[in-house]
């Protein structure tokens, strides 16, 4: 196998990855698993919150792969394409720490971007977060961030329709 086809298929699965985190942001963590992502949406002082058991979702799921491409797992029977998916899902992992939980949280470091594609990214998380409760909401991703005006035009209108509760702008 050249480099090519291993290094594609852990591009892609990242890729993919942004589609996958988007519907479980959307449908689980606002859905069934509002349990442990509720913490993420509401002010609090500690280190590490419920929503951080889903990293370990996701490390389960890297985890998978590697145990599936490994012939000292599985033998003859392992898939060796698994183990590149699994350093995709890995790198998604670490982007989706650098950038949702680093740059938009500032849970590892500081630095508010003042212009470009990073601001666009913590405008559009910070209007996700404009949201009270589970109902309603924009910016599901976390790599891929939409217009911020077309976003607070989308919450406007939900919040029109009663579909959302939009946070006190001085509270956010």
């Amino acid at each position: 196998m050249s480099w090519l086809l291993p290094f594609s298929i852990v591009l892609v699965t990242i890729l993919a990855m942004e589609g996958v985190a988007w519907a479980s942001h959307k449908y689980i963590m606002h859905g069934f698993g509002w349990a442990w992502h509720r913490d993420h949406h509401e002010p609090h002082d500690k280190i590490l919150e419920k929503n951080d058991l889903f990293a370990l979702v996701g490390a389960a799921m890297s985890i998978s792969m590697f145990a599936l491409g490994s012939r000292w797992v599985l033998g003859e029977a392992a898939w060796p394409p698994a183990t590149w998916i699994g350093i995709g899902i890995l790198g998604y992992g670490i982007i989706y720490t650098l950038v949702h939980d680093g740059l938009v949280h500032q849970r590892y470091f500081r630095w508010v971007p003042k212009r470009g594609y990073a601001k666009r990214l913590v405008q559009a998380h910070k209007l996700h977060h404009a949201t009270i409760g589970k109902e309603g909401g924009v910016s599901f991703g976390f790599v891929f961030a939409r217009d911020p005006a077309k976003l607070k035009a989308e919450l406007a209108a939900q919040s029109e329709a009663g579909v959302a509760v939009i946070r006190d702008s001085k509270a956010a």
